[in-house]
């Protein structure tokens, strides 16, 4: 009785009405691994469809996921276990004094309002859903790794908008969580561990390819798009795989994941997109100057401004004192204390951050028109108008051969000459990582630019947009190249770094791209192959000179000749991969080892030659010595074959994976961790789709690489990993009769 409440008082916080008028149903059909077709009649039904099959695949990570985001991680699982923020571990309850002291549920409740009907219909069923799963299923029917947890529970709309926020968050103030959780004031002891260092950019560890071709490219005149996003093999970011279908408004399919309540990357009948991570900036630091009095007043002009204080109490186990703390904000976001970066909170000196996603449920709305585009102009408009895309590149291709690259998301308005006349004598030590301005001036807050949904955000005119016939491409680096045929007009730094050096993968990628188009025109085999071609650029750029530099020299004797042999792919088959890898981690980061320096001309082949003379070329041995004696340390042959060394389990059976680190230069991305007698991909290449069109519809080959479900007890938790180990593709149903000739098991149909 309580649940049916609960989801009554749901759809009327959200949508409104009369309670008798919100009525939930839909049609859940399931096809080949174990993909979800949510039919229903209105969007409330979709979204109720999307929370039951979600939660039928994930029901135990998901759940642990809203006991996150509730910052009841402490409570139920112990203050020093570690909780997973994003890409990062954090003890649970540095986790909980950020999610409870860092969320503002009002400001969300607000936000997703003023996202539109559909939108909040959505969230509504989303949440109804995912109860009338619990209800059916009972106690006894939840899966065994967490029957009988007290975390397992009915959720309410407020936990959807705690946990989109914490996917909007994920590339800014998720990545600060310890420095904004453990700030206090000086001669206070710290509120939590804050032994962190600001973020590398390029340690953050997600990533992603994509691709559009226009019809000047493709065998048949229409778009073509390739996604594959490198995202996390296990947690909430993990991708599932849906359809959802509104006759007549919606019919959409592709992946989201924990929480999305429809895709937010994939294809309708006219559209195929997908996200990789931009090189923006989404927050800057702020430099404060203090009252000397007092640590909690900041002067901005002279003028004294109090901070805000926010007191935040954290339950703990086993009927233990909750756990209280304080954190402080101002006018530029809040207190944060890194020491590790300088950054700490004295009597005269505090940082802060401030975030433009934080809040950002535009997101949601930004993905419902997607969804509905019929082509690249609306998703443009979709994009540029909310300004909710939160930190990806948003990548298109239509039934029309028109392709585009929109690297338009929620950044702070800050222009290049605002960053340097604002900048503070700390500001170039932390500029690798973050924008650093002075707090102690009005001057330096972000400009607001009119029609911006929200003040201070980048307006879409003065962020980049590429469209074109023939292709745009973008594999992390900015916006500078997404056809380097084309560069983009250097632009603000917050968008990233342009006319500087780019990744060997960027590099490969538009090699292989340039390649694949002066061989024929493209189609579904050609695109396939070169996503899953596992070549690797520096082994192209620097097998052969090692080759000849280490002939003859009996240290390493074995190892070239391991690598004389090996294929410079990562494949199944192919037998040294492991070696060039360890390899190169110690040997790409010697001084002066390119012969011909990075030339902004010819950003895509420099630089390169690898230097194997002199001092350099003795430097290069020492890390291929070390390389050896670590792979024969773990008991792997120098010449194992890569399938035998990179694997993942699924219970008893070692499925081999092929694809590589992107630091290798490999396109198909696996960033590994060790494991019993190799390693285990932990991230990298995750729904991989290559989409087309013909007259009636998209054409659809994608691969789910860890599959459908993290439930060992599931059909579906090892069938795609195995589809993905032999560079397999399933072709998407999409029509109706699509999906009755690929249905398995019955429909399950749910209403209340």
């Amino acid at each position: 009785m309580k649940y049916a409440m609960l989801a009554a008082a749901v759809g009327m916080t959200l949508v409104g009405g009369a309670a008798q008028a919100k009525r939930y149903d839909a049609t859940i059909v399931r096809t080949t691994h174990g993909i979800a077709h949510i039919t229903a009649r209105d969007w409330r039904g979709a979204g109720y469809g999307v929370g039951y099959a979600y939660a039928q695949d994930n029901l135990c990570m998901i759940a642990e996921e809203f006991a996150t985001v509730a910052g009841e991680r402490s409570l139920h699982f112990g203050p020093k276990e570690s909780a997973t923020l994003g890409f990062q571990t954090v003890d649970n309850l540095t986790s909980d004094v950020f999610f409870r002291g860092a969320v503002d549920l009002p400001a969300l409740r607000k936000g997703v309002r003023s996202q539109g009907r559909e939108v909040l219909a959505l969230v509504a069923g989303y949440v109804a859903g995912y109860n009338r799963y619990l209800r059916d299923i009972g106690p006894g029917g939840v899966p065994a790794e967490c029957r009988g947890k007290a975390w397992v529970r009915p959720i309410t709309a407020d936990d959807t908008l705690r946990l989109n926020e914490k996917q909007m968050l994920l590339a800014s103030s998720l990545a600060l969580a310890p420095a904004i959780a453990g700030a206090t004031p000086p001669g206070a002891a710290p509120a939590v561990k804050t032994g962190m260092r600001l973020p590398d950019p390029g340690e953050l560890g997600i990533g992603s390819n994509g691709w559009a071709f226009g019809g000047d490219v493709t065998a048949d005149q229409r778009g073509m798009l390739i996604g594959n996003p490198h995202f996390p093999w296990s947690g909430p970011s993990r991708f599932w795989q849906m359809q959802v279908t509104i006759p007549g408004q919606l019919d959409v399919a592709g992946v989201g994941i924990a929480g999305s309540p429809l895709p937010t990357l994939g294809f309708n009948r006219d559209i195929a997109w997908t996200h990789t991570v931009t090189a923006a900036r989404h927050f800057t630091l702020y430099q404060l100057k203090l009252d000397a009095t007092d640590p909690t007043i900041y002067l901005v002009d002279g003028k004294p401004h109090k901070m805000t204080s926010k007191t935040v109490s954290v339950p703990m186990p086993d009927g233990a004192a909750a756990v209280t703390r304080t954190l402080y904000s101002t006018r530029f976001g809040p207190v944060i204390t890194i020491p590790a970066a300088g950054a700490n909170w004295t009597k005269t000196m505090a940082f802060t951050m401030r975030d433009a996603n934080q809040g950002n449920q535009r997101g949601l709305g930004a993905w419902v028109r997607i969804a509905r585009s019929r082509n690249v102009a609306d998703v443009r408009a979709g994009v540029t108008q909310t300004l909710g895309i939160p930190w990806v590149n948003t990548i298109v291709a239509d039934r029309n051969g028109d392709a585009m690259h929109a690297d338009v998301t929620a950044v702070p308005n800050v222009s290049a000459e605002k960053i340097k006349a604002c900048a503070t004598p700390i500001s170039a030590l932390v500029a690798r990582s973050a924008i650093l301005l002075d707090g102690s001036r009005s001057a330096c807050d972000w400009d607001v630019a009119a029609g911006t949904p929200v003040p201070g955000l980048m307006p879409a005119s003065d962020q980049a947009i590429q469209q074109r016939r023939d292709y745009v491409a973008n594999m992390n680096d900015s916006y500078w190249l997404s056809n380097p045929r084309a560069p983009h007009t250097p632009l603000s730094p917050m968008l990233g770094d342009a006319e500087k050096q780019v990744s060997l993968r960027t590099r490969s990628g538009f090699i292989e791209t340039h390649a694949l188009i002066a061989g024929g025109k493209v189609d579904h085999a050609r695109a396939q192959a070169m996503a899953f071609a596992n070549k690797s650029l520096a082994a192209d750029l620097a097998t052969g000179p090692m080759l000849a530099a280490c002939k003859g020299n009996a240290e390493v004797a074995d190892a070239c000749a391991a690598l004389g042999k090996w294929d410079r792919r990562y494949d199944l088959d192919s037998r040294g991969a492991w070696l060039f890898d360890r390899f190169w981690m110690k040997a790409r980061g010697i001084p002066g080892i390119w012969a011909v320096p990075f030339d902004v001309k010819d950003p895509v082949n420099t630089p390169r030659d690898l230097v194997t003379s002199g001092e350099t070329g003795v430097k290069l041995i020492a890390p291929l010595k070390a390389a050896a004696a670590e792979v024969t340390k773990a008991g792997i042959a120098l010449n194992a074959r890569w399938g035998d060394v990179q694997y993942a389990q699924r219970g008893a059976e070692r499925i081999p994976v092929h694809g590589g680190d992107g630091a290798l230069g490999v396109l198909n991305v696996q960033m590994s961790l060790p494991a019993s007698g190799g390693v285990t991909p932990r991230h990298g290449s995750s729904y991989v789709q290559v989409v087309g069109f013909d007259a009636d519809g998209p054409v659809a080959d994608t691969v789910l690489s860890y599959s459908q479900s993290p439930d060992p007890a599931s059909p579906f938790y090892a069938d795609q990993t195995r589809l993905y180990s032999k560079k397999g593709w399933a072709r998407f149903p999409f029509s109706p009769a699509q999906i009755a000739a690929a249905a398995v098991g019955k429909p399950v149909k749910i209403s209340e």
